[in-house]
Formats: structure tokens, C-alpha cells, sequence
């Protein structure tokens, strides 16, 4: 009964059609362009004249030359609000993260001048702020000083990073004129979340060199290396110390003295810049600065100031009291004068390059990844769009021109990309007015950082990162998708207890073994009715969905590849003898299987094959396959391999229901006044 053949001219029996035939080069340039200009960018150059596709051309790598025409002095004054603003937090921190790459300070202030101009011509986004951050800066100290030595070579480590700088900015640009920006994509949200958090852990861990006054300290970024570093120099902290100071008791050690005077301290949600010694408690006017941002966006300035202002009172206080001779470290001396060039610093030995060429690709992925993610979240509050490959090539650009002109590794960090946003910036022409503030500081202010205390860096640094560790996040990939969190637990304890590459080689395998996993063992799930109608669900999500007798209905959930056809047709045997056992008894045995394949984008020949070997299983024992919504590409592979005429295309149906009432018109030989055709139109 299973081959019983259908009446010519049933309503039901409507076919499927077989696609008109395409040139093997047309598929091929529609998928490649599918897969590569997703977006079409060269839309807007067709019919149009060649002086004005020279202009479209200009403005789609210059996008400065679209919207200068139409600045206005209401935006420049909002812009030039939100370019001191950030230029007070770019100045402090840029300082930071240079001593925390093992780069001389005035590096920060010089990656802080240049990459900014270049950004501004050609990126897409008005909200982002572009400046180092730390986990790149984290990963350029990691990752070179395995094999520089940074005190013992720092000329030698200088032009490394330089180098690994340069091919960051070759790699990021290339990404962006090749079409390759899906390659970000693999890093996840999971992912970024357990690595920015764990890299947040790791260089919060580092600072304790600096807050607890330590000369000598582990060049490993691990929990482990990093505590036994601690622990075995405890004589030394000097916290334990104290010294005399004229007019001054003993009673102050160097770290209570100026150390704790700029830390961070975390009250609930709030952060506390407080002078420790001097106050006994957070002062409630200091108290909260992040806090009081979020709930009011108009005092965002105090939060973006707090970390130039520890800087001006610790510089000032050490200058004071002469801390800087009694165990203080200080910056010291910094070079004034813009970046000078550094083309000719660029070191392509042998014995060096692949250290410089991982370092620099490593860290452009991680980098592009931020600042394409902290660029498209305000882009998107904004309602505009940004172009990520577009990003990518003004990223590679301000990278490879920073490399050139004394700069390192440079993004758009989420923490001065929001104080911007906050600020009203309208383009970005506040990168522009954060540049020349840092142009004014390295001409005429870098003598006033002379005697600012490195534990003040340390503390900068500290309270950025906690900001990084997003556990509220953590905490939604849980109750949302364990196998995400687990993702993001497994970057978090690979970056703090292993390093940061091999967190980060965890987290992007994690990703890809479930991509594969959802490939090889694609979902099937049997369907049922939905009583008084004609929709097919699944039958272990409605209760309600009642099963066609003698017809077994399959979902299958995804492309059929050569990577999962053997489990599917062992899937569908399961299926089928679970259905024949289940149905002992019964006034009707299985008679029909049905395949739904509107869930099959795409289908190989080893999925063609798996198709035909089901086909011939089944009709062993006497029962009928029949396809359900398949896709233009699974019609055009069943027809090129011959298998649609051994299924006949009378068996091939647009719906599920079609495919139903067919088998029901077959099993049960309908008649007029027959009820059971009621169900089976």
C-alpha cells in the first residue's frame, strides 16, 4: 500500500518545481559575492558618470569628505566638548597602558596624537574614541617578552613592537579590502566576555608590582606565577615600610602616603578616587563617580575626569613632599615634542619577525574585534549604520601609519568611546580635538608628568578594568545557554590561570567545536498536527500536536553535508523503528515517511546519497518516502542525480500538509462522501 500510486488530477498532489538551470560561473559569482559584498558597496557607483564615482569613491575611504561639507558650529561646539573630555581621559590612561606593554610612557601620548587624525578621515563611526587599550597592551608585554627582554633589550623590544604594530595594521587592512570581516564574527559574545574579564583579572594582577612597591616581579601573566611572585617578596612590599619626611610622622609609608592616594575603590557599584590618608572614608563627593554618570549622563565629566585629577594631586604631592627620594617611583623624564618617526625602527630579522608577525596578528584580531563591537553598540543607540570592513581598513591604516610615527596598537576602547558618546560628541571631529589637546600636552605639558607616581598608573589601570569584568553578563549567558557560558568560563580560566593566547585559543575552540557539533548531529524532531488546522509543530514542544497514523513526519534542522549524512540516516532508521515498535498493537502500521526539508538551505552530493540509501531502506520494508518544502538547491541536486525520478516528483510536495493529505488519499482510497478526506484536504 506504501507504493500505492496517486489519482491523476488530485488537488493536493501540487508539484514542486525544478529550478531553471544556471551557468556554473553565475552561481559561482552570485555565491562569492554573496559570501564577500554581502552589502553591495559598489551599488551606488553603477550608472553613474566617472567624475562622480571618482568623488563616491573619495568619500566610501574618506568618509570625513561626506559630512564636512554640512558641519555646522553647533556640531563642532558639542565636538569640542566631548575632545577635552576624552582628551582628559586619553592622557592618563594612555601613559598607563604604555608602562603596561613595557613601552616608554610617552608612547601612550604619541598613540593618542596620531591614530586619532587618521581616524577621523576615515572611519565610519562619530561615537568612537580612539586610543590603546589595555588587553592589547597586555598582550604585546606577554607575548614579546617571552623573547625580548624588555629592561635588558628596551631598543630591541621598542622596534619589535613597532613591527608587530605594523603588521597588525597590514593584517586589519588587509581583512578590510579583502571582504574577510566574517573572520571576527568567530569571536563570540561568549567569548569576548570570559576574555575581556579574565584579561581584566590578569592586568589587575600585574599592578600589584606597582601598587605594593615590588623591584622584581614574574614576567607570566598567570594567577599562579603571579600570587608565588607576591608571596615571596613580602619583605619587600613596601607597605610594611615607612620612612621619615620633614614635617612628617613615620607613621606614613610610601604606598599609604601616595599609592593608595589615586586607588580605585569599589563601594557596591561606586568608584572612589580617594586620598586614603587624608580621609577616613570615600568622600561622598568623590564617591560614585561611575554610579552618579550612569544614573545622570551630565555628570559624566566625573567620572572622566577622575583619572587626570589623581594624576595633577599625586604629581603634586609627591612634588611636595620629595617622595620621589624616599622609595616612590615616578615616570620621570618625559621627551618633549610630537612623534618622531619611526620607519627606519622597524626590525624585519629573521630571528624576531615571527614573533612580531603572531603578536601583531593576534592582537589586531582582538583589537578589531572591540572596537568593531564598541562601534556598532553605539551606532546602533544612534540609529546609524557602520561599515565593518570599512572600520577594518581605517584601523589598519591608523595602525600602519601609527607603526611609522612612534605609536603602538591602537582601537577604539569601550571606556573613552562612552564617556564621548556621553559627552554629545556629533562626529568625529572629537577624535581631531582630542589629538590637538595631546599635541598641546607633548609640546609644551609632558615636565608636569615628571614626578606623577607609577602606583598612580597602577590604580588608573585597575579601576578601568573592573569595568571589563562583566559578570552580570556571565550570569545571562548562564540561564540563557550553558554551552555559551561555558564558552566564556573556559576564555576566563585559560586567560588567568594559562595566559592570554591560550584563553584565547580555548574560547575561539569551544566556539568552532560547537559550530562543528551543530553540523555533524543536526537536530530531528517528529511533527504532529495541530488540531482544527493545517500546521505541522513539533511534537515534544505542543502537547497538543496529535500524530497522522500510519505517516511519520521528520524536521530535519539543518544543511545536509557530507559531515553529518551518516548520522541522519541513522537518525531516521531510530526514528522509524521506534515508530514501528510504538505502533504494535495498532489498527495501522507505518506506511509513509515523510521528510521535511524546509529547514535544508543546502545539500552536497554525500547528502543526495544519503536521501537515495534512506529511499531504498525503507522500501524494504514496504514503506514510501516523501519530501516535504525542499529548497531550490536540494531540487536541483535531486533532478541532476536522477534521485527525484526513482522518489517520482508526484511524492514532492510544497508543504507538509500537502504531503499528509496525499498519504491519507492513498491510504484510506478517498471518496466524496468519505469523512476522512475532510482531514486529508
Amino acid at each position: 500500500m506504501g507504493n500505492a500510486e496517486l489519482p491523476a488530477g488530485a488537488e493536493y498532489a501540487r508539484r514542486v518545481p525544478v529550478p531553471p538551470a544556471r551557468p556554473f560561473l553565475d552561481t559561482f559569482k552570485a555565491n562569492l559575492k554573496e559570501t564577500f559584498f554581502p552589502d553591495d558597496p559598489l551599488r551606488q557607483f553603477r550608472h553613474q558618470p566617472a567624475p562622480r564615482k571618482l568623488v563616491l569613491g573619495l568619500k566610501y575611504f574618506f568618509p570625513i569628505l561626506d559630512w564636512a561639507p554640512t558641519y555646522t558650529f553647533s556640531f563642532f561646539k558639542s565636538d569640542l566638548i566631548a575632545g577635552i573630555t576624552i582628551a582628559s581621559l586619553a592622557i592618563p590612561q594612555g601613559i598607563s597602558y604604555a608602562k603596561l606593554a613595557n613601552l616608554p610612557p610617552i608612547l601612550g601620548l604619541y598613540s593618542s596624537f596620531v591614530p586619532p587624525l587618521v581616524y577621523a578621515m576615515m572611519g565610519s563611526s562619530r561615537d568612537l574614541a580612539v586610543g590603546t587599550v589595555a588587553v592589547a597592551s597586555l598582550l604585546i608585554s606577554s607575548m614579546l617578552s617571552k623573547e625580548i627582554s624588555p629592561t635588558q633589550q628596551p631598543s630591541l623590544y621598542l622596534h619589535v613592537a613597532f613591527t608587530a604594530t605594523f603588521f597588525a595594521g597590514l593584517f586589519e587592512a588587509a581583512l578590510g579590502f579583502l571582504r574577510l570581516g566574517f573572520i571576527v564574527d568567530f569571536l563570540s559574545h561568549a567569548t569576548i566576555v570570559g576574555f575581556m574579564a579574565g584579561a581584566a583579572t590578569v592586568v589587575s594582577l600585574q599592578q600589584l608590582k606597582g601598587m605594593l612597591g615590588l623591584q622584581h616581579f614574574t614576567t607570566a601573566t598567570d594567577l599562579i606565577s603571579v600570587m608565588k611572585s607576591v608571596f615571596s617578596q613580602v619583605h619587600q612590599v613596601q607597605i610594611l615600610h615607612s620612612f621619615q619626611l620633614p614635617n612628617f610622622d613615620p607613621i606614613f609609608p610610601s604606598l599609604q602616603m601616595v599609592g593608595v592616594f589615586s586607588h580605585a575603590v569599589e563601594v557596591g557599584n561606586c568608584r572612589a578616587w580617594v586620598l586614603l590618608p587624608l580621609l577616613p572614608s570615600p568622600h561622598p563627593f568623590l564617591c560614585g563617580s561611575d554610579f552618579t554618570s550612569k544614573r545622570n549622563p551630565r555628570f559624566f565629566w566625573v567620572s572622566a575626569a577622575a583619572p587626570l585629577t589623581s594624576v595633577i594631586l599625586g604629581s603634586l604631592l609627591v612634588y611636595l613632599t620629595h617622595a620621589e627620594n624616599h622609595g616612590v617611583q615616578v615616570i620621570g623624564h618625559l621627551k618633549k615634542g610630537l612623534n618622531p618617526l619611526s620607519a627606519t625602527s622597524l626590525t624585519f630579522e629573521p630571528s624576531y619577525l615571527m614573533v612580531a608577525l603572531k603578536t601583531g596578528i593576534i592582537t589586531g584580531i582582538i583589537a578589531l574585534a572591540e572596537g568593531i563591537a564598541v562601534g556598532r553598540s553605539f551606532a546602533m543607540f544612534k540609529n546609524y549604520h557602520i561599515d565593518g570592513n570599512k572600520e577594518m581598513i581605517a584601523f589598519g591604516t591608523m595602525n600602519i601609519v601609527g607603526s611609522l610615527t612612534s605609536c603602538y596598537l591602537t582601537t577604539g576602547p569601550f571606556s573613552r568611546s562612552a564617556v564621548n558618546y556621553n559627552a554629545g560628541c556629533k562626529t568625529a571631529m572629537s577624535n581631531v580635538v582630542m589629538a590637538l589637546a595631546v599635541m598641546i600636552t607633548l609640546l609644551f605639558l609632558t615636565p608636569l608628568f615628571y614626578y606623577t607616581p607609577l602606583v598612580v598608573l597602577s590604580a588608573i589601570i585597575i579601576s578601568a578594568m573592573l569595568g571589563l569584568i562583566d559578570y552580570e553578563a556571565a550570569m545571562h549567558l548562564w540561564h540563557v545557554d550553558k554551552v555559551d557560558f561555558c564558552v566564556c568560563l573556559g576564555a576566563y580560566l585559560g586567560v588567568v590561570f594559562g595566559s592570554v593566547e591560550i584563553g584565547l585559543v580555548i574560547a575561539v575552540s569551544i566556539s568552532i567545536l560547537r559550530v562543528l557539533l551543530f553540523i555533524a548531529r543536526p537536530r530531528t524532531t517528529a511533527l504532529g498536527r495541530i488540531p482544527n488546522s493545517m500546521a505541522y509543530r513539533r511534537v515534544d514542544q505542543y502537547s497538543m500536536a496529535q500524530s497522522v497514523p500510519g505517516v511519520l513526519i521528520l524536521h530535519i534542522d539543518a544543511p545536509v553535508y557530507f559531515a553529518n549524512a551518516g548520522y541522519l540516516r541513522e537518525r531516521i532508521s531510530r526514528w522509524i523503528d521506534e515508530e514501528t515498535k510504538s505502533s504494535k498493537g495498532e489498527e495501522m502500521d507505518l506506511h509513509y515517511l515523510i521528510l521535511d526539508l524546509g529547514a535544508v538551505g543546502s545539500i552536497d552530493t554525500s547528502g543526495i546519497s544519503m536521501i537515495e540509501e534512506v529511499k531504498k531502506i525503507i522500501e524494504r520494508i514496504d514503506i514510501k518516502l516523501v519530501l516535504a518544502n525542499p529548497g531550490s538547491e536540494v531540487m536541483k541536486k535531486l533532478d541532476s542525480s536522477n534521485v527525484l525520478e526513482a522518489i517520482g516528483h508526484e511524492w514532492i510536495f510544497l508543504t507538509v500538509a500537502d504531503a499528509v493529505a496525499a498519504c491519507n488519499f492513498a491510504l484510506h482510497k478517498c471518496k466524496p462522501n468519505d469523512s476522512s478526506c475532510e482531514d486529508a484536504v
